[in-house]
This record gives C-alpha cells, sequence and structure tokens, in this order.
C-alpha cells in the first residue's frame, strides 16, 4: 500500500503537474477540458490524444466490464485526486444574520427609535424640571422615586423588540435548518447504479468517483460526465445545459460525452465516469453561481440594475451549460433552503399560491387601516395637548420647559407607534410559516415528501387529480394470470406439461433475452413474503410467468450476456414494443419481439400452434382472437402482451436501421393478460375525494377496456352514470380542429365529464391538464393535482398546480419536477395531502379570526382612550405583549391542530373564496363588541365598581394604576378564551371538541394565563401594572368566561341575516393574469413554448409585484418573518433566471433578471428554450 503514503504528496502537487494525475495516466485538469467539448471534436481527441475510450478506461485503471476494484484506499485516492461527486452548498445564513433581517423591520424600527429618546429623555434632568410655570403639575403624585424609574419604559420596549427579533429570527433558521434536512433526505435517497468488481451495486450518488463504470437507463438524471462505452439507443435530453430542445443520440463514435444532470429519455447503456463534483458540467455553472451569488445579493439589496457580465473567453463550456443548470441539479448537494428557493424560482412556473395572494392583499389593507389611525392618534394628541397647555391655560412656552415638553410628545409618539404595532397582525407570517412548517414535518409521517412549501396549501383547493394507474391505484405488482398458448386460451396459469416443448423453449427465451437484464426476480426479504421485483414491473410480470411454469431465465441470460446482444430496439413511447435482436450458432438473427397485444398482433403473419409449428395468421384470424381472446382479458382488467419472434438470415445482413421492415412479418409466440391488482385502499380513498368535491381522472397508456375495469373497481367511474372514457386519438380528435390545432372551447365541451383517458401519449396528458386549468367553464379556475412516475410525465408534473412524483416508482426527472414526492406510490396519501392543506388554510383562517379580533379591540381602544384621556389605557409595553408575544403563542396554538376526517366533507374554497369568510367577519365583529363594551364600562366607571382611585388623567411618570391594570388583565383574560373559540371557524357550537388531541394548544393557553398572573402580580414599573387582590381577578376571568357563553349567542344569529358584512382577503380573477401579460409575444415561437415563457414571466413578474408589496406591507409590519426570505428569493430568483438564459454563445451574463419586470431579458427572447417538452 505504498501508494497511499504518497497520495498527500500528489493532492499537493496535482496543480503542477501536466503530465499525469498521480498513478492515474491523466489529470484532473485533461478529463475536465475534454468534457467542454461535444460530438466530433471531442471523438477527435480523444483519438489524437488517447486513442480510444478502452485506453481511457486503462489509465482511469478501470475495467469496462469489471469496474473498479472497489477497495477503499483506491476509492479514497480518486477522490483525492479527482474530486468527490458533492457540490459544497452555500453557507446558509448565520443565526446572526437572521436577527439582523428581523431587525429591519419598519415598525422594530420606530419602536426602537422611540424607545431611545425615551431612555434618552428620562436620564436628562433639565433645570426646569420642577418649575410651576411648566405643564407637569397636573396631578402631583409624582415622587422622588419615579422619577428615577422613567426609564423602564423605554427598557422595557426595548426587551420586547429583542424577543420579536430573536423569536422571528429563530423561526427562520428553523425553517432554513428544516429545509436543509428535507434536501439531505432527498439527496440521501438518490442512487445510482455502477458496476464494482463485477457486481452491479446501487450507491449514493455522492459515492461515485471518476473511473466508476455507471449503468444508464431510461429516466436517468445523470449524476457526473462520463465517456459512453457500450449500449443501445441511447437518447439524451440535453436541452437543460444547452437550450437544445432535440435529443440526442449518443454513441462511441459519434458523440460520446454525457454530460451531469442531463436525462436519458431512451435506451440503455454504460459509461466511465470521467468528471465528478466541482470538475462535472454542473458543478461548473454551479461555481459560477456561487461567485455570482454574493455580488448578486449585494446589488439587489441596492437595487441598482446592473449586469454582472462574465467574459466567456474564459471558459467556452460554460455557456453550453448555463441554461437551466439550477433546474436539474443533481447533485443537489445541501444547498438547503436556498438552493430550494432558487429551484422554487425556476421551477414553479406558476401564480403565487392562493393563499399568499389573499394573504398579500390582506396584509396591505391592514396596514394601510393602521397607519391612518396610529397618524390620526399622534396628531389629536398633539393638538390637545398644546391647545390644553398655550392656549387654554395661557402658558408661555418656557426654554427650560422645552425638555418636559418633549417628553410628552415622546410620549405621544409611542402612543401613536403603539395603536400601529396592534394594527398590524405581525403574527401573521409567523402563523402561517409554522402552520406550514408543521404540516410539512407531519406529512413527512403520511409519506409525502413535500419539496416546496406552498405545494402543501395549493392542495386544499384541488378540485381535480389526474392520476396514473398503474402503481397509483394499482399494486404496481405484475402477475401474468391467464395466458393463450398454442391455440388455447387458459384462464389461469396453466400446467408445464400441457405446452409443447418447442413453444416453451421459444418463449422462455424470448422473455429472458428481450427484458432489461437489471429487471430480476430476487427471493422474498421475510418468511411468507412474495418475492421481490426489481426493475420494471412488466418484464418482472413475465419473468414470474417464466418461473410459474417452472421454468428458470438465469441460465439463458448467463449464456447470453448483455454484451453479446446484437441490436436492441428499446421501449419508447412510440413503439410501444420493445425487440432483441440476437446472433444464432449459424451465423442467422433472431429477433425477439414485446409490446402491447394490438401493436405486436398487427406485426404477426403468423402463430404458433398446439404442435409448436407456425400457421398462418390473416387479418381476419386477429380481428376474431381481439373478440375472443383479447377484449375478453382487457375487460377482466387485465393489460395484454403479446411475445413474438422472427428470423432473419445472416447474409445479406439486415438493414437493422429500417425499422418498419424489420418489425414486421413477426410469428406470434403467445398473449398474456397481465393483472395489477388495485391498491385495497384506493376505492376509498377516491369515494373520499368526491365527497369532498374532488375529480379523480385516470389517465394511463393501457387500453380502454382495461382502464375501464380499472376505473370501475376503484370507483372512478359507477355504471349508469354521464361520463366519458376516452382513448387518446379520440380525444385529440375531438379537442382540435380542422387544422389540428387544440381549441380551448372544444376542451370544455369534453373535460367535466371525461374520467378515463386510455391510451394516452405524454403529450394527452400535458394538454388536458392545461387545457382543465386555462378553463373558464366553472366560475372557480380548477386546481389541478396530477401524479406521474415516468420521465415524460414532467411537463406535466411542471403544469399542474401540484404535481406528485412517485417516490419508488418515479423516474429522477419525474421527482425534479414535482412538488410533493409519495415515498410509498400510494393514492391515499394524496388524501392526506389534501387534508393537511385544508388544515393549513383553515389554521390561518383561525388565527387571523383571533388576532383580527385582538387587534380591532385594542386599536379602538388605545385610539378612543388617547383621544378622551390623553392616555392609552393600554400601555405600549402591555401592547407589545398582547401583541406580540400572545400572537405568537396564539399562531402556535392555532397553527398546530391536527387535521380532522370532517375537513374532507366541505367543497375547495377556490380561489375566489375570501380568507375572511362572513361567519369570520360576524365572529370578529361580535366579540369586539362585547371586548369593547366590557373595556369602556370598566375605563369611564371602572373605579365606580372596584371602589379604586380613578386611573384616568394621571401626570407623566406616576405610578400605575389598579384601574388600568384591571383593564389590562381583563383584556387579556378575554383574549385567551376568545382563543378557544377561534378553533371553529364555520359556525360550530362546540368550540372544545378535540382540545385534548392538540397538547400544544393547551400547554400554550395554560402557560400563557401562568405568565400574565407573574406580569400583573410582579411587573411593576415596565409593565405599568399594580398587583390586584383575589376578587378583582375573579372579576377578570369571569368577564373572560363571559366570552365563550357571548361565542354561543353569536353563533345563533344566521350569517345570511348580515348582508351587510363584507368579506376580506379575496382574489379575483383580474388580478391572477393581468393584461399584459396575455398579449405577451405572440410571434416566433410555436405554442408549448409560449406557454412556457409565458409561465416564466409570469412567475418572475409575480415575485416582482409581490416583492413591491411586500415591501409595503413590511413598511407597516412587524416582525415579519417572509421578509428576510424574500430578499433572499429576489436576488436568488435573479440569478437563477440568468443563469436559465445563458444562450448565446458569446457571452454569460449574470444579468439581474428583475431589472425589467415588462419584459423579458433579451437572451431569452432571442433563443427560446424549450423546456422538458417531450
Amino acid at each position: 500500500m505504498g501508494d497511499m503514503t504518497n497520495s498527500d504528496f500528489y493532492s499537493k502537487n496535482q496543480r503542477n503537474e501536466s503530465s499525469h494525475g498521480g498513478e492515474f495516466g491523466c489529470t484532473m485538469e485533461e478529463l475536465r477540458s475534454l468534457m467542454e467539448l461535444r460530438g466530433t471534436e471531442a471523438v477527435v481527441r480523444i483519438k489524437e490524444t488517447y486513442g480510444d475510450t478502452e485506453a481511457i478506461c486503462r489509465r482511469l485503471k478501470t475495467s469496462p466490464v469489471e469496474g473498479l476494484p472497489g477497495t477503499a484506499p483506491d476509492l479514497e485516492k480518486r477522490k483525492q485526486i479527482f474530486g468527490q461527486n458533492f457540490i459544497p452548498p452555500k453557507k446558509p445564513k448565520t443565526f446572526l444574520q437572521l436577527v439582523w433581517e428581523a431587525l429591519q423591520d419598519v415598525t422594530l424600527i420606530i419602536l426602537e427609535i422611540a424607545a431611545i429618546i425615551s431612555l434618552g429623555l428620562s436620564f436628562y434632568h433639565p433645570p426646569g424640571e420642577n418649575n410651576e410655570g411648566c405643564a407637569t403639575a397636573q396631578g402631583g403624585a409624582e415622587d422622588e422615586g419615579e422619577a428615577e424609574a422613567g426609564w423602564i419604559e423605554g427598557a422595557a420596549i426595548l426587551l420586547s423588540v429583542i424577543c420579536v427579533v430573536l423569536v422571528t429570527a429563530f423561526n427562520d433558521w428553523s425553517k432554513e435548518k428544516q429545509f436543509r434536512g428535507l434536501q439531505s433526505r432527498i439527496e440521501q435517497e438518490q442512487k445510482f447504479t455502477v458496476v464494482r468488481a463485477g457486481q452491479v451495486v446501487q450507491i449514493p450518488v455522492a459515492e461515485i468517483v471518476v473511473g466508476d463504470i455507471a449503468q444508464v437507463k431510461y429516466g436517468d438524471l445523470l449524476p457526473a460526465d462520463g465517456l459512453f462505452i457500450q449500449g443501445n439507443d441511447l437518447k439524451i435530453d440535453e436541452s437543460s445545459l444547452t437550450g437544445e430542445s432535440d435529443q440526442v443520440r449518443k454513441s462511441v463514435d459519434k458523440d460520446p460525452m454525457l454530460l451531469s444532470g442531463t436525462h436519458v429519455m431512451e435506451g440503455s447503456g454504460r459509461m466511465v465516469v470521467t468528471a465528478v463534483g466541482v470538475n462535472s458540467q454542473t458543478g461548473i455553472i454551479f461555481t459560477l453561481l456561487g461567485a455570482g451569488g454574493e455580488e448578486e445579493e449585494k446589488k439587489d439589496k441596492k437595487g441598482k440594475m446592473q449586469d454582472g457580465n462574465v467574459d466567456a473567453s474564459q471558459s467556452k463550456a460554460k455557456q453550453q451549460d448555463g441554461a437551466a443548470a439550477m433546474e436539474m441539479q443533481p447533485l443537489k448537494s445541501a444547498e438547503g433552503g436556498d438552493a430550494d428557493d432558487k429551484k422554487k424560482a425556476n421551477m414553479h412556473k406558476k401564480e403565487k399560491s392562493v393563499l399568499q395572494g389573499k394573504l398579500t392583499k390582506l396584509a396591505v389593507q391592514i396596514g394601510k387601516a393602521g397607519l391612518v389611525m396610529s397618524a390620526i392618534t399622534v396628531i389629536i394628541l398633539v393638538l390637545y395637548f398644546t391647545v390644553d397647555t398655550f392656549v387654554v391655560n395661557k402658558k408661555p412656552w418656557l426654554p427650560e420647559c422645552t425638555p418636559v415638553y418633549v417628553q410628552y410628545f415622546v410620549k405621544f409618539f409611542i402612543i401613536g407607534v403603539t395603536v400601529l404595532v396592534v394594527a398590524v397582525p405581525e403574527g401573521l407570517p409567523l402563523a402561517v410559516t409554522i402552520s406550514l412548517a408543521y404540516s410539512v414535518k407531519k406529512m413527512m409521517k403520511d409519506n409525502n415528501l413535500v419539496r416546496h412549501l406552498d405545494a402543501c396549501e395549493t392542495m386544499g383547493n384541488a378540485t381535480a387529480i389526474c392520476s396514473d394507474k398503474t402503481g397509483t391505484l394499482t399494486t404496481n405488482r405484475m402477475t401474468v394470470v391467464q395466458a393463450y398458448v398454442g391455440d388455447v386460451h387458459y384462464k389461469e396459469i396453466p400446467d408445464p406439461s400441457s405446452i409443447n416443448a418447442k413453444t416453451m423453449e421459444l418463449l422462455v427465451n424470448a422473455i429472458a433475452i428481450n427484458s432489461a437484464y437489471t429487471t430480476k426476480i430476487l427471493p422474498p426479504e421475510k418468511e411468507g413474503a412474495l418475492p421481490r421485483q426489481v426493475g420494471n414491473k412488466t418484464e418482472c410480470g413475465l419473468l414470474g410467468f417464466v418461473l410459474d411454469l417452472k421454468q428458470d431465465y438465469e441460465p439463458v441470460r448467463s449464456q447470453m450476456p448483455e454484451e453479446k446482444l446484437y441490436k436492441v430496439y428499446t421501449f419508447n413511447s412510440v413503439r410501444k414494443s420493445m425487440s432483441t435482436v440476437i446472433k444464432l450458432p449459424d451465423e442467422s438473427f433472431r429477433m425477439y419481439s414485446k409490446g402491447a397485444s394490438e401493436i405486436v398482433l398487427k406485426k404477426c403473419c403468423k402463430i404458433l400452434n398446439g404442435a409448436g409449428e407456425p400457421r398462418v395468421f390473416r387479418p381476419r384470424d386477429r380481428d376474431e382472437m381481439v373478440k375472443k381472446v383479447i377484449e375478453p382479458m382487457a375487460c377482466d382488467g387485465l393489460r395484454t402482451i403479446c411475445v413474438a419472434y422472427r428470423d432473419f438470415p445472416g447474409s445479406p445482413e439486415p438493414d437493422w436501421d429500417n425499422e418498419n421492415d424489420i418489425l414486421n412479418d413477426l410469428t406470434c409466440i403467445c398473449v398474456v393478460g397481465i393483472e395489477d391488482p388495485v391498491r385495497p385502499e384506493v376505492p376509498e380513498a377516491i369515494r373520499k375525494c368526491q365527497r369532498a368535491g374532488i375529480t379523480v381522472r385516470m389517465v394511463t397508456g393501457d387500453n380502454i377496456n382495461t382502464a375501464r375495469a380499472i376505473a370501475i373497481k376503484c370507483g372512478i367511474i359507477h355504471p349508469g352514470e354521464d361520463f366519458l372514457c376516452l382513448e387518446g386519438k379520440e380525444f385529440n380528435r375531438r379537442i382540435r380542429n380542422e387544422k389540428g390545432e387544440i381549441e380551448q372551447e372544444r376542451i370544455d365541451k369534453i373535460w367535466p365529464k371525461l374520467r378515463v383517458l386510455a391510451r394516452s401519449s405524454p403529450t394527452d396528458k400535458h394538454t388536458l391538464v392545461k387545457g382543465i386549468i386555462d378553463s373558464t367553464h366553472t366560475e372557480q379556475r380548477q386546481v389541478v393535482a396530477v401524479t406521474g412516475d415516468g420521465t415524460n410525465d414532467g411537463p406535466a408534473l411542471k403544469k399542474a398546480d401540484v404535481g406528485f412524483a412517485m417516490g419508488i416508482a418515479g423516474t429522477d426527472v419525474a421527482k425534479e419536477a414535482s412538488d410533493i414526492i409519495l415515498t410509498d406510490d400510494n393514492f391515499s396519501s394524496i388524501v392526506k395531502a389534501v387534508m393537511w392543506g385544508r388544515n393549513v388554510y383553515d389554521s390561518i383562517s383561525k388565527f387571523l379570526q383571533f388576532q383580527l379580533t385582538v387587534n380591532v379591540v385594542a386599536v379602538i381602544v388605545a385610539f378612543t382612550g388617547a383621544c378622551i384621556t390623553q392616555d392609552s389605557p393600554l400601555k405600549a409595553v402591555q401592547m407589545l405583549w398582547v401583541n406580540l408575544i400572545m400572537d405568537t403563542f396564539a399562531s402556535l396554538a392555532l397553527a398546530t391542530e391536527p387535521p380532522t376526517e370532517t375537513l374532507l366533507l366541505r367543497k375547495p374554497y377556490g380561489r375566489n373564496k375570501p380568507l375572511i369568510s362572513r361567519t369570520m367577519m360576524k365572529n370578529i365583529l361580535g366579540h369586539a363588541v362585547y371586548q369593547l363594551t366590557l373595556i369602556f364600562t370598566l375605563l369611564f366607571v371602572g373605579e365606580k365598581m372596584f371602589q379604586i382611585d380613578s386611573g384616568r388623567n394621571a401626570p407623566l411618570h406616576s405610578p400605575p394604576s389598579e384601574h388600568y391594570t384591571i383593564i389590562f388583565n381583563t383584556f387579556v383574560m378575554m383574549q385567551l378564551f376568545n382563543e378557544i373559540n377561534a378553533r371553529k371557524i364555520h359556525g360550530e357550537r362546540n368550540v372544545f371538541d378535540g382540545i385534548f388531541r392538540n397538547p400544544i394548544f393547551c400547554t400554550i393557553v395554560l402557560g400563557t394565563f401562568a405568565i400574565q398572573i407573574v406580569i400583573v402580580q410582579f411587573g411593576g414599573k415596565p409593565f405599568s401594572c399594580s398587583p390586584l387582590q383575589l376578587d378583582q381577578w375573579m372579576w377578570c376571568i369571569f368577564i373572560g368566561l363571559g366570552e365563550l357563553v357571548w361565542g354561543q349567542v353569536i353563533a345563533t344569529i344566521p350569517t345570511s341575516r348580515l348582508k351587510f358584512l363584507k368579506e376580506a382577503g379575496r382574489l379575483t380573477q383580474k388580478e391572477e393574469i393581468p393584461e399584459e401579460e396575455l398579449n405577451e409575444d405572440v410571434e416566433e415561437i410555436d405554442h408549448a413554448e409560449r406557454e412556457l415563457r409565458r409561465g416564466q414571466t409570469l412567475w418572475f413578474r409575480g415575485l416582482n409585484r409581490i416583492q413591491t408589496q411586500i415591501e409595503v406591507v413590511n413598511t407597516f409590519k412587524s416582525g415579519a418573518s417572509f421578509q428576510g426570505a424574500l430578499r433572499r428569493q429576489s436576488s436568488v430568483t435573479s440569478q437563477s433566471q440568468d443563469v436559465a438564459n445563458l444562450s448565446s454563445p458569446s457571452h454569460v451574463s449574470l444579468s439581474n433578471a428583475l431589472s425589467s419586470p415588462t419584459s423579458l431579458p433579451p437572451a431569452a427572447a432571442g433563443h427560446p428554450r424549450r423546456e422538458g417538452v417531450p
């Protein structure tokens, strides 16, 4: 192991060594520059420098067949010399940075200034302090000790500001941490198949090293750069790197370059890994991004719109890779929260979620109202004071009295700020974040891995689900249950002895050889379990059939290893069949085919009879067979597969590229019916969806009879109902006009009744989803969820409002395009997602109902109190306690209510339903009336009721009065009990229903109560409280309890009577798509392209608009934990947008995309990209 000692030396010296990297025949730099070439250039370079790909394998000390030996020292050395397959994450924001961000909040800054002025004034004792001429001598109750305590109010305000900032920062921090956890979980689940020491193993993507031999197949997202060694029909979608939408065909002699982050669309093969991590094509862009990121963020803060142009002479490669680096990044490293934001910006080319739209609007409305109220308060106070002092009492303005007057003005200012603080629901962003974060965490337990927070809430509004059949509604354990062999239709697995030996041999060979060698059936893990199916499930079903016939497929495969296969026509959505050609010992060729029976049978002209001899198979025989065999099988919900073969002479060798001639004149061996049983829990889940007002549609590639049979078993269609089941062809015929263009009004005629779409292509799925989303047929815009697992489902998943990808069966491409990953591939998990989504919406409504009641009451009390008695009965610090601390806790308590099944009994809210319904408005105003009546009663006649000193008109710095303490205490008690009322928002009677299922709620209510006791009894000067007697406490609690009784009274009043109540927080249709987006640049781009482009622009404009709004909101808002996130997002968005437009070869432009909100950056307009549209 002498080489180990050298490795340190090499890793230090690898820069200086130009000739070879350590013991390897090529350095990292050489390989890296090789990977920057494309197509023929690369082939020429390989020939000149190395000879061929074999030679590169030799230099990298790896074997194309056996792979790396896989010993630890060797892997370590490779990691040291060539780097690891891991892109170092951007550093997360530190806690202090988050604190600093939280401090940027305008309301908090105003409070800080007020507090500091107040502090300064309390320490400054001017000479004229005790001058009788000044207006201080109002109540004369001030003694020396109290004057000393003047600093307390300022300090207390500062303290509460610190509390808010810490809570906000901590919340942001934990959110980021959660995101990173989620991210790393997604990463760990990402595995890739490599060959090590001759064994095919799956290893985590981060473990791949240079020199590994990786097996690539349909649906993979390549995790590293490499050279193609051997394979069949490999086609790659490189649009994510080059922006070229056409699939690139790879071959050893024409274009062997496989690049990380590109998608395998067809075929399979092997590659030798040549660059990983930071040195791979994707890594290079990421490094660029990382460097560009910092400056970008600074620029963004200043809001200067400059372009950071990076000169491309540095590296020609970068222009080709830029395109959507963000979008496909397979090495999602721990980019965590920020990567997620970037990805959000890039992937979600959707409008902002319903809830965010409504909340933004509501917050702006409330902010404006609050600002007006606080301004009026301050003006009234100042005017009253000046008029009273200088006009009514005719006091002169003495210079030595100035500080005293200033102190008064500061006090008024603080009262004004208090009103503002109270008016703005700063607990709202917190409630939203907590609610979403809590739901996402809990949804993990329900097998939903949420990749985008807002998807969880959008799901609650879903009105339609377009689901795949295979694996989602069914178990995806394919088993052959019927067969037609040798002219006999067997209704169950035939006895092996009843099948002719010749036929049997052909059958076993056809199935064993003509299927991916990665598909296997392994013995069960536990006793009594079913055998494990690995790989393509349909093929597993066929292999299982071979085993059921008491045959074995392994010997056939070892006799004819994968390298010896002469030619493979892989399965794709056009061929709908798979064929493999082998060379027989006598130099002639034999081709085995399998595929959907109606397609393969059309190409058969012979069929094997009972004696194993081929007999003629005419079109009329075929029609009879379809009637007698295939349709009955399909009506039992079976998928029919035909297995066939054809022999070719050895010379002249057939023209293998002429597929139409090759895939013809086949001889049918057998037709099998494969059953994929419906998951037992699906019918119930679908019934729940239908009850909840969600239409479930099935979109499948199977034939229409199978699809209909399964749809009936699932309960998607009920016999006797008026519904449509269409095949893809028929669907297309109905939605297109004479010119073959899709017309929205034609789709509108179909989709409301369509329940099953069979034999559909991925494009049909995308068309349907888009058609439903764009439809104006219903008054609510439909919110569509889609499930998908295949690479070709990507566009539909992206287009949908919520895309679900399958965690087990799903390809990387599908997962990348999705919003939620179903870790158990089960439809009933979608129902759980709906439940959680509705729960988020309800939690936020509950919180709003509670918060707005507090705000309405507090604002009115502070405002009227200030105007009538020159002093707010609720002091600044008390207001802060009520507002910030209680509301933060309340947001925790109400946002963590667990969902109940009853949520599924109502119809979805839809986009235009206001956030605050009439019922909620009734509750808010009703409770406000009760609270205001009692507080004003206490304020003006309280001292008589309790026989105590009046607290009204107390001078500056007077000690806290019992009178105002009682008001404060009663106020808090009413809020506490109203928090229980707020648990129900649809006017239910029993507000205690299920309260013990939520321990957080109980803890918080009791905890707040305990803290309140401490504040009142021991809060003293800082909280302006004086201790109360037991009987006074009893009264406060009794008045609070009245809230619950009053709640019942309100529930009795029918909402329908209260026509005057307005709803708030409503999204109108108009706001969703502003006109300017509708007439986007129509020329030069075809339809799909335009859609995608419009999506992109909409998203960025939307973001831009949200930012402007948020800036407005933030001017009024305190404790907004979203603010930092948005600022982050803006900078991030700008980067990812630009990286998405690097298509001009002349230079890489990391410009600031948000610079012109009205037009797309020129790069995009000039070179339209198609994202993942197959």
